[in-house]
This record gives C-alpha cells, structure tokens and sequence, in this order.
C-alpha cells in the first residue's frame, strides 16, 4: 500500500472516529438520584384571591421556552432536566407553566403575583433568582426545590444553571 493510500485511510478512520464520538457523547448530564421520578407530576395551586387586572398582559420569557396553560388544580408534569416556573396569567385567568431547558439566564417579563416552582434538573447544578439590578434573591439546587411557593413580584431573571 503507499503512503497517499495509508494517509487517506488514516484521515478516513479519524473522521469516522470523531463522528462516533460526537453521536455517542449527546447532552452531558449527570445520571438522576434512584430516589428521584424522571418526570414528576405536580399539582397546580388554587386561584390567587385577585385574578382579574386592569392591564392584563400575558407573563412571557426571554429567550422563549415551551409553555403550558392550566386550570388551578389541574395536573402537569416537570420532566426530568426542567426548572418549570408556574405563574398567574390574567390574560387567560389560568396558570402558564415555563419549561426551562437550556442552561441560560432568562429575563421575565409581566410576572407578577405568587406561584411556584419545581427544580427537576440534574447534575447538580445551582439555580438563581435576580431582581432587576441583577441582585440575587434566592440560589438553589434540585435537591431542595420542590413545589417551592414563589413571589414573582421582585423576580426579573432567572439563570437555571
């Protein structure tokens, strides 16, 4: 075999490498506690006493995330690897449940009122709540965050990681 052959089979067997390397690996994150459900079933809390508003605007996020809507009461589920964020929408006099994902900090708009959040993401990661100084009002970790009562008056931003 020459030389030119054997450096082609050499680049080809490094890519081929690479590529099974890049397939295998996927998204990096850590294996869940056994006593942890992947994807835990929440209830969602009873009606503020006030639901109506004069400027109703839906609460949002940036950058987007999937959403759900919910009635009080209703069942939903946080999957496994989610900070789910559970606001009042006056604009559908209902919950609106925010999925996040992707490790990034998220800027809150129209949040106002109580609701909650559940932690289900892994590997150990520490969560963040900032008020719009970006001063820190609360840090946690999926361990401790379960179902946890939230006002959502001083929160403007969230770092999930």
């Amino acid at each position: 075999m020459c030389n030119k052959q054997r450096s082609l089979l050499g680049v080809l067997g490094a890519l081929l490498l690479a590529l099974v390397a890049v397939f295998a690996a996927g998204p990096a994150q850590a294996a869940v506690p056994p006593d942890r459900d992947l994807n835990q079933v929440l209830t969602l809390p009873a009606a503020p006493a006030s639901t109506l508003s004069a400027a109703a605007v839906s609460p949002t996020i940036t950058p987007a995330v999937r959403t759900e809507h919910g009635r009080p009461g209703d069942d939903y589920t946080c999957p496994s690897g989610n900070l789910c964020l559970v606001v009042w929408d006056p604009t559908t006099v209902d919950y609106k449940v925010f999925f996040l994902y992707t490790c990034q900090l998220y800027a809150l708009h129209y949040w106002q009122g109580w609701g909650n959040f559940y932690d289900a993401q892994t590997g150990g990661v520490t969560s963040y709540f900032y008020d719009q100084n970006m001063g820190e009002l609360r840090r946690f970790t999926p361990e401790g965050s379960h179902n946890i009562d939230q006002n959502w008056d001083p929160v403007w931003y969230v770092r999930n990681c």
